[in-house]
Formats: C-alpha cells, structure tokens, sequence
C-alpha cells in the first residue's frame, strides 16, 4: 500500500510516492494499491491535463484510493473535483477539499522511518 502526491511544483511530503503529472497518478492508481492521494489541479503551463482528468478516471474506472485529499490552491477547481468524487464516492472513502492536516504527514513520515 502506498500514498501518492500529485503535484508539479510542491515538495513531496515524505512517505509519499511523487506523481509530476496525470499520467504518472493513473499509472500509480492502476498498479498500486493506494492509501492516501494527494491531489492537485494545476500541473505546469506545459501540460494539458490537470488533476481533474485523474478525478474523472477514478469515478470512470471505479477504483479509489482510502482517503483523498485536494490540496490545490483554485477554489473552483477544488470544488468541481469534490463535487464529482462526493457523487460516486464508495461507502467509507474519505474526502477532503484540503491539504493534509500536519498530524497526518508527521504520521505518514514516522511510518515511513519506521520501515
């Protein structure tokens, strides 16, 4: 089980896999089974797809991870990506239109160094 952060410019917290782009989210979400993912929106003036388009692969393909968070700075896009996950979400997946609380990334890092 892994944590994933989507996101082009922030630094990865620690004890989370980095995902830079859309594509290497989707590609972490099919071959992995995830605890916590870390969304973003905006990902670089270069790339064409935002984390929206993992938001809509997640409620096509029905494969969610535990918990998600949104951690983007766009208020709308925030949302927009809420609202389409809270229509589907599975009974017992928590989502969250925020970044994660500190005791959440310290307990990911403990568990980390602990390992």
């Amino acid at each position: 089980m892994i944590h994933v952060y989507l996101d082009d410019s922030r630094p990865c917290p620690q004890g989370f896999v980095l995902a830079k782009d859309a594509q290497e989210c989707i590609a972490l979400l099919q071959e992995c089974e995830v605890d916590i993912l870390s969304l973003d929106h905006d990902l670089g003036w270069m790339s064409k797809q935002t984390g929206m388009d993992v938001v809509i692969w997640l409620t096509q393909q029905r494969k969610f991870p535990k918990t998600i968070y949104i951690h983007t700075s766009s208020p709308s896009a925030c949302t927009q990506m809420y609202q389409m996950l809270d229509a589907v979400k599975p009974v017992g997946m928590r989502l969250y239109a925020h970044r994660m609380p500190d005791e959440v990334l310290m307990k990911v890092a403990q568990k980390k160094l602990s390992k």
